[in-house]
Parts: C-alpha cells; sequence; structure tokens
C-alpha cells in the first residue's frame, strides 16, 4: 500500500476524533456555557448535519481543482473550525466552528476515497479504501477516549487544540505524501449529478442510510442501555466503547479484504449478520460479557458494510465518482441521525432502553433487502447478452467451429 495512504489515515482519524470526542465533553462544555445537557446535544447534531450538507457543497466547490490541493484546503478548514471551537467566548460561537469542522468531513473521505482507489491496482481499490477509513476506526479506538481523558483533566479546549494539531498534520502529510493527480478533464458537476441517474448508486447510498443506520441506532443509546440493563457503571462505558472500536478497525479491514474478491456476497453477508446480532442484543444486554461481546460484534460488521458500499458507489458512478463518493459518506451521517430519533421515539413509548435494537435490526434487515434487490438487478442487466449465445443459429456454425460466446459482466 502506498504511502499516501498513511497521510490520508492520518486525516481521518483526526476527523473520527472530533466527531465523537463531544460526546464524553458534553457536560463539561455544558457548565462552562451555562446550557442544558440536550442543548449541548446541538454540538452532535450540528455537526452531523454540517456533514450532510457540506459533502455535496464542498465536493461541487472542488470540482475546479485538483484533488489533492482540494484535501489540503478541506484539511485546512477542518483546523480552522476545531481552532475556532477552542478559543469561543460563547456556545453559538463554539456551535458554528463545530459546524465549520463538519464542512470538511464528508467531502475529504469522498474525494479521499477516490484518490485512495486510484493509487492501487484496481484489485485492491476496497483495500486501499479500508486502508483510509482506519483512521477513523482507530480514532475511536485512540483518539476518542484519550481526547476526553485530556478534556475531562486539562480543560475541554484543549482537547480542540489537540485535535486541531492533528488537523495540521493530515495537511502536511497529504502535501508531502499525496502525489498531484491531474484533474479529470472535462468533468463538470453537471457529469457528477449524472451519476445520481443510476438506480445502483441511489440504491447502494440507500444500502448506507439503513445499515449504518442499524448500527447507531443502539450505538446511540449505549450509555442507558449498559447501566440500567447489563448493570455496568457508568465509568465502564467509555471500555465498552473501546471494544466498540476494535470492532470497528477490525470489520474494515476484513470488508476491504473481501469486498476486493467477492464484494455482493460481502455485503450480503455482513448486512444479514448485523441484522441477527442486532436483534440478539436485546437479550444480550441483560449479561455483561453477552453484551460485551455483542458490541464488538455490531462494531466488526457495521464497519464491515463501509468498504464495500464505498467501493460499490465508486463502481456504479465510475466517470464521475466524486460527488458520489462524498453524497455516501453523508449518507452514513444521514443514517446516523435518523436511527438515533427513531430509537429515542421506541424508548419515549416505553419499550425500554433495548428497544432500540430492534429499530437496528429492522433498519439493517431493510438494507439487506436492498442489497439483494441491487443484485438481482445487476444479473438481470447481463442476461440477455447470455441469452443472444445461447440461441445463436447453428446453421451460422462453421465446420469445426463452436458457437461464440458473448462477454458478459462478470457481476461482484
Amino acid at each position: 500500500m502506498p504511502l499516501a495512504l498513511l497521510a490520508l489515515a492520518i486525516g481521518a482519524f483526526g476527523i473520527g476524533t472530533t466527531e465523537f470526542v463531544i460526546m464524553g465533553l458534553l457536560p463539561d462544555v455544558a457548565a462552562d456555557f451555562h446550557v442544558s445537557i440536550p442543548t449541548a446535544g446541538f454540538l452532535v447534531t450540528g455537526y452531523a448535519l454540517g456533514v450532510v450538507l457540506g459533502a455535496p457543497l464542498m465536493t461541487a466547490l472542488g470540482t475546479r481543482v485538483t484533488r489533492k490541493r482540494m484535501l489540503m484546503l478541506l484539511m485546512g478548514l477542518f483546523v480552522v473550525g476545531n481552532v475556532v471551537s477552542a478559543l469561543a467566548p460563547s456556545f453559538g460561537v463554539m456551535l458554528t466552528g463545530r459546524v465549520i469542522a463538519s464542512l470538511a468531513h464528508g467531502a475529504f473521505f469522498g474525494i479521499g476515497s477516490v484518490v485512495a482507489a486510484d493509487l492501487v491496482a484496481p484489485e485492491k481499490k476496497a483495500g486501499a479504501i479500508a486502508m483510509m477509513f482506519t483512521g477513523l476506526t482507530v480514532a475511536n479506538v485512540v483518539g476518542v477516549p484519550l481526547g476526553t481523558f485530556i478534556g475531562q483533566t486539562l480543560g475541554w479546549r484543549i482537547t480542540f487544540f489537540v485535535v486541531a494539531g492533528l488537523g495540521v498534520l493530515g495537511l502536511l502529510g497529504v502535501a508531502k505524501l499525496v502525489p498531484e493527480q491531474p484533474k479529470p478533464q472535462g468533468v463538470r458537476i453537471r457529469h457528477e449529478l449524472a451519476a445520481f441517474r443510476n438506480v445502483q448508486v441511489l440504491l447502494a447510498m440507500a444500502m448506507t442510510v439503513l445499515g449504518f443506520g442499524g448500527v447507531f441506532a443502539a450505538i446511540t443509546y449505549i450509555t442507558p442501555m449498559m447501566t440500567e440493563t447489563a448493570g455496568f457503571a457508568t465509568s465502564s462505558v467509555t471500555w465498552l466503547l473501546v471494544l466498540f472500536g476494535l470492532g470497528m478497525v477490525g470489520g474494515n479491514l476484513l470488508g476491504g479484504k473481501f469486498a476486493d474478491r467477492h464484494l455482493m456476497p460481502m455485503l450480503y453477508v455482513s448486512l444479514g449478520a448485523l441484522a441477527a446480532v442486532l436483534a440478539l442484543f436485546t437479550l444480550t444486554a441483560h449479561n455483561k460479557i453477552a453484551a460485551a461481546v455483542t458490541i464488538v460484534l455490531i462494531g466488526a460488521l457495521g464497519f464491515a458494510t463501509v468498504p464495500p458500499l464505498q467501493k460499490r458507489v465508486l463502481d456504479q458512478a465510475a466517470g464521475a465518482p466524486t460527488l458520489a463518493s462524498a453524497v455516501n459518506i453523508g449518507a452514513f451521517n444521514l443514517g446516523n441521525a435518523l436511527s438515533a430519533w427513531l430509537g429515542g421515539i421506541v424508548i419515549a413509548a416505553g419499550f425500554g432502553y433495548t428497544a432500540p435494537n430492534w429499530v437496528g435490526a429492522a433498519l439493517a434487515a431493510a438494507a439487506l433487502l436492498l442489497a439483494v434487490l441491487s443484485g438481482v438487478l445487476e444479473r438481470r442487466s447481463v442476461t440477455p447478452g447470455r441469452q443472444v449465445a445461447a440461441h445463436a443459429p447453428d446453421a451460422a456454425v462453421g465446420p469445426g467451429e463452436s458457437v461464440p460466446t458473448a462477454s458478459v459482466p462478470i457481476s461482484r
């Protein structure tokens, strides 16, 4: 794997840290700005919405520059947003800093996925994408716990200064290690938008929303679920999230490895297993050991879908993949917001803290159905070629000749 992937992974590590570390610092931020915890929660919601809106916006703005230069500009924007958050004199300014940082998120992963895939041979593209996303998964194992510890001991502002420093490191890495790739000729925003007329691109994005939404339906409410149902101490939740992060790292790497060989089967297996494990979590959440094991599996199966889904979008949007790739990153965050909302509804309705697991299982099962539909449509699109070859008239075959077979693309 090229060294340039390390630079992309460092940038991903910083982005993943700033996205999730705020969850452990909400009480400290709320106390400093004299706002309630629910109000401070807008720092999470605002970031997610910024990713959804920023992904297509920043990618569209980046069509006029090379991908390397755009990646550098995005990391610069990320640094500015985190510095604004660290220096914020009021809650409103803090929220503004979070939104500024979030605008870089979707476009960085979207453009970075295209760059990573272009750095390697075709049979290694999903693995290269997974390598970049390893930075995001490792952030949940190392960056978020460490950032939370720094924030709780030295102050939350120091955490955001540290994250800004990670952004500077990522920027320098991109500048030094990522090769200059010529700007795609003749590609305009209308060409990028044309990819959304492909039903397979839309199906892949819908799978992203539903599949990863299934993961966050459970993980969003992991603290009350583990403390009230499983009986863990509040202090143990941090280590449970580390287990979740370890599962994410392993699942991401396995997803990248097998997606390069059998993309659609990988999606069938991971989404089906994810739905089953989420449903099982309603039972295992009552036992500490079983709950801890299940959390690892949810992280692994959830992130095993990321490289194949991202590569699926790149494959189906070939020729103008940048915007579609970035929007698919926004789809992950849209799934997070959707599942958190649905999970809150079932808890508020009195079904208990394990009820979001059923929501997650239903979302993952719906994603599996869409994956099956996508595979069926893909197979049907190549069947006519086979039928033409199979029904070629015998009279057209000369002595000693065999019936030629049509060249049919192999479905993943």
